[in-house]
Order: C-alpha cells, then sequence, then structure tokens
C-alpha cells in the first residue's frame, strides 16, 4: 500500500512550488518538498532545537518560502516558532481533516500530501 499512496501523492498537482509540507509528532518529523528541489525530497529529522534549526536550513537551501504542518498537539510551537523567525509563511494545518482524505496512512504520505494540498 505504501507504494499506492506514494504514486497518489506524486499524482496531485504542485500548487506551490516554493512550499514544503511537515508531519509532526512528539519525537520525529517528516518533511516533504517537491521533487525538483532536492534528490532527496522526504526527509525525517528529531525534535531537538539542534534538529530543528537543520530543518530551517535545509528548507532554506531548497528555496522554500512556505511550510504547511499537521500536527496532533502541542508539537508543532517550537517548529513553527523556528521557522517562523527564519522568515517562512508557516500554515497550520488541522489534523483531523488531514486525517479524512482517504488512501494517507503513514507520516510520509502525510508530509507528502500537506506538501502539495491547497492551504496557503
Amino acid at each position: 500500500m505504501a507504494k499506492r499512496s506514494k504514486k497518489r501523492c506524486e499524482q496531485l498537482p504542485i500548487l506551490h512550488q516554493h512550499a514544503a509540507g511537515i508531519d509532526i509528532s512528539a519525537s520525529e518529523l517528516f518533511v516533504a518538498v517537491s521533487a525538483d528541489r532536492d534528490p532527496q525530497p522526504v526527509r525525517s529529522f528529531p525534535t531537538f532545537t539542534r534538529d530543528l534549526n537543520a530543518l530551517a536550513d535545509w528548507l532554506q537551501l531548497c528555496g522554500i518560502r512556505s511550510v504547511a504542518m499537521e500536527s496532533t498537539s502541542v508539537y508543532w510551537i517550537p517548529v513553527y516558532q523556528i521557522l517562523e523567525s527564519r522568515g517562512l509563511e508557516v500554515c497550520l494545518v488541522n489534523a483531523q481533516h488531514v486525517k479524512n482524505v482517504p488512501g494517507r496512512k503513514t507520516d510520509v504520505s502525510d508530509c507528502q500530501w500537506c506538501d502539495r494540498a491547497d492551504v496557503f
């Protein structure tokens, strides 16, 4: 099923070329950018401050200007603060709405969907 979700995400149109998607949990972040931005367009980052700064560095290196984040708790707050302090436009997506999108079952597919969603 992972291949099916990946294929479905690849078929979604890219609405904002300078956008990224992040799925946030307590111990790990999954981040997706467009495939033309980096050879490894989906990455995971731990949630320590140094890792959040590494995430922000990578997004800026990829030319990202906007970020859509999905989080089920308050784990989004430090991510939001660091990304916003770097000048990125950050949008928090309602996790309940994202959960209802059919065919998405993993954190990786969630971040890829957020990357392509029209939330800005």
